[in-house]
């Protein structure tokens, strides 16, 4: 019998007698957009992550516009990115009118290469967007450092990192704004989509909740462009729960991960994932290099081991931006290698053996 590559049922369970009540209080209450649940989910975010303000939007690709918005990118202007990530990291900064610049990862953390950075600014860049990749957070203080020398904005896309620490610091909490999405499949997923945008300036705070209600400032009073981005109750509601647990969630996660690392270290064939010792990951994903990826995910598919690809091209690779010129050899190598196996908080001790047997034996 298969097991599940995710199975999020398993977690509902835990909290169905606690969500479900309050679901229906909230649609007893007639308050479906904004109000108390989601003043309330935004205090307990800013807590956890130890950021001042933090903005409930509805999606990880919202919050990551809205925070584009929020410092003035516009038409011409350059936003410096990794070419590694899932599509929506370039797509918001395209879809403002301003331009990508794509910047190769580090072939062990996959996470963009800081030694790279500067040499792609430009006068006309505007930020300089890093990706935490799999739930490692990037080298935000070197890239910061960049950012403060050229006059820029660091926005650290943190939607595979929720909860990761860098030297003590939370994703979230170590540049100007962090962005990160509740998508069911993340760490910490809501019940549909989901996401915040997390900020220590109280103006980028002001004009990021001005953004998700079409940038008004009072009642059709618009001093800003922006359009409906909120993050509904119902959600909310499921995300505080969720939140209780989330350090033992991540404490489980990790040690499904030191489990697959203690079994593949040797294996030949396979690079396991590398986590900097000044820093932790919540493992979003477990995934392996593996240069025969093809062969490998037949075999533990024959074995009823699923598997998933995060991200099979680089960014620059895709159809909208074949115009672009970009030599982005480490992304192009690995993106042709990289397969990531099952891993959830509740996974059965018998799924994640049967998942290390099935990648031993594949590797053999």
């Amino acid at each position: 019998m298969a097991i599940p590559y995710l199975d999020l049922a398993v977690q509902y369970k835990k909290i169905q007698s606690q969500i479900e009540p309050k679901v229906l209080q909230i649609l007893a209450s007639g308050q479906y957009v904004l109000g108390p649940e989601v003043v309330a989910c935004e205090k307990e975010l800013s807590q956890f992550t130890g950021v001042p303000f933090s903005s409930a939007v509805s999606n990880g690709t919202v919050a990551l516009l809205n925070a584009l918005l929020a410092i003035g990118v516009k038409p011409g202007d350059e936003v410096i990115t990794t070419g590694f990530s899932f599509f929506a990291t370039a797509g918001v900064i395209t879809l403002i009118g301003a331009h990508p610049v794509f910047v190769d990862i580090e072939a062990d953390t996959y996470n963009i290469n800081v030694g790279l950075i500067e040499k792609a600014v430009t006068s006309k860049t505007k930020a300089i967007m890093p990706v935490s990749l799999y739930g490692q957070i990037a080298d935000m203080d070197e890239i910061n450092a960049i950012a403060q020398k050229h006059g820029l904005y660091v926005i650290e896309d943190a939607a595979q990192s929720f909860g990761a620490l860098y030297k003590g610091k939370r994703s979230c909490s170590v540049s100007h704004i962090g962005c990160t999405s509740f998508f069911p499949a993340k760490p910490l997923g809501c019940a549909g989509d989901g996401g915040a945008v997390f900020t220590s300036d109280s103006e980028i705070a002001k004009k990021l909740d001005y953004i998700r209600v079409h940038g008004q400032t009072r009642r059709y009073h618009h001093e800003y462009l922006g359009f409906n981005g909120r993050l509904d109750p119902i959600q909310c509601a499921v995300i505080r729960e969720k939140l209780k647990f989330y350090d033992e969630d991540l404490n489980k996660r990790r040690e499904i991960a030191k489990a697959y690392n203690d079994a593949f270290s040797g294996l030949k064939g396979a690079t396991i994932p590398v986590v900097r010792a000044d820093r932790n990951s919540v493992f979003a994903q477990y995934t392996l290099a593996i240069p025969q990826r093809e062969e490998f995910i037949k075999k533990l598919d024959q074995m009823g081991v699923p598997t998933s690809i995060h991200y099979p091209s680089g960014m620059h690779e895709q159809p909208v931006y074949k115009n672009l010129k970009f030599s982005l050899p480490v992304t192009e190598k690995l993106a042709r290698q990289v397969v990531s196996l099952p891993l959830y908080p509740d996974m059965p001790q018998e799924h994640v053996k049967t998942v290390i047997q099935a990648v031993q034996k594949a590797l053999s």
